[in-house]
């Protein structure tokens, strides 16, 4: 009888762990499939990936984590970027420039950038690093250039009877500050620093869109262009809508028929993110909360 006891004993503890065993790797499986930022498992090999890159580009780090997780994929054979934005911050929009540089000379993925309504300054900044790019006939475009940009409350100040106290180490240490006026020496001082970031925009465009430089800086005055200007000037590579930028990336990609177009996992909200007012975050979002300085120095159409 004690032996009996002991081998059902076993018979009970091994299936109680292989039971257990097999519920964690459910619940492994369903954490992976509803991350907020991992795409949906699948065994296709004819993957088309979107990303969307909507609203002001003030962060980068999101986007670039997807797009590297796309990059691991095989089944994911070619990226489009759906760009839907006015620009941003400068470097934020050089880091995703560079990213998808990189994708694609990493995963050897072709990337196809489909414009929306707006994709200027930051948002073709952007575009540039893709292999080719789609806008709309009234897609607007453009903006090349650079913005930056202050409030000056000093008045208000001496209206409130409000003193700005300073003590600094260097003449340039406050430039910019909100409470007085710019000297002419700092006025010089940050045009040439968006004289520098403005250089940057412009080498970009010449290299990426084999173009001259002199034929660039005539267009990059800060204007922006309909899709069929930014066309009939060497800015972007065809007219047509988002289906046309899907189609494209999957002849690009060897695709035979219908491609399948997969999509970042929607982000799931919970009962404490509804609490906590998160329920409007977003796993894609580009943009912080601008706390860092009141100075900014933006690839952004105004």
């Amino acid at each position: 009888m004690p032996v009996k006891r002991s081998t059902l004993l076993l018979w009970i503890i091994g299936c109680g762990g292989a039971f257990v065993f097999f519920i964690s790797l459910c619940l492994l499986a369903m954490a992976a499939y509803f991350s907020d930022d991992t795409p949906s498992f699948s065994f296709a090999s004819n993957e088309v990936a979107v990303l969307d890159l909507e609203g002001v580009i003030d962060d980068s780090k999101d986007f670039i984590d997807l797009l590297k997780e796309y990059g691991n994929r095989s089944g994911v054979r070619s990226v489009v970027i759906r760009i839907n934005s006015p620009g941003g911050a400068v470097a934020a929009s050089q880091e995703i420039y560079q990213a998808i540089k990189k994708f694609r000379a990493d995963s050897k993925k072709k990337v196809v950038v489909s414009m929306a309504s707006v994709a200027a300054s930051g948002g073709y900044y952007v575009a540039c690093g893709a292999d080719k790019i789609f806008a709309n006939p009234g897609t607007i475009t453009g903006s090349i250039g650079v913005i930056a940009e202050w409030y000056n409350y000093g008045d208000l100040l001496r209206w409130a009877k409000v003193q700005d106290v300073v003590v600094k180490t260097g003449a340039f240490k406050d430039a910019g500050s909100p409470t007085r006026p710019l000297t002419d020496e700092e006025k010089a001082y940050f045009q040439a620093l968006i004289g520098n970031m403005y250089g940057q925009f412009v080498s970009t465009v010449v290299r990426c869109r084999n173009m001259k430089e002199d034929d660039v800086r005539k267009l990059a005055d800060g204007r922006v262009f309909t899709g069929q200007e930014a066309k009939a000037n060497g800015l972007i590579d065809e007219l047509g809508s988002y289906q046309d930028a899907i189609a494209a990336a999957a002849k690009m990609a060897d695709i035979k028929g219908s491609p399948k177009v997969v999509t970042p996992a929607k982000k799931s909200i919970s009962i404490l993110d509804l609490l906590l007012g998160r329920g409007g975050a977003s796993a894609l979002s580009l943009s912080s909360d601008r706390s860092e300085s009141h100075i900014r120095f933006e690839y952004l159409w105004r």
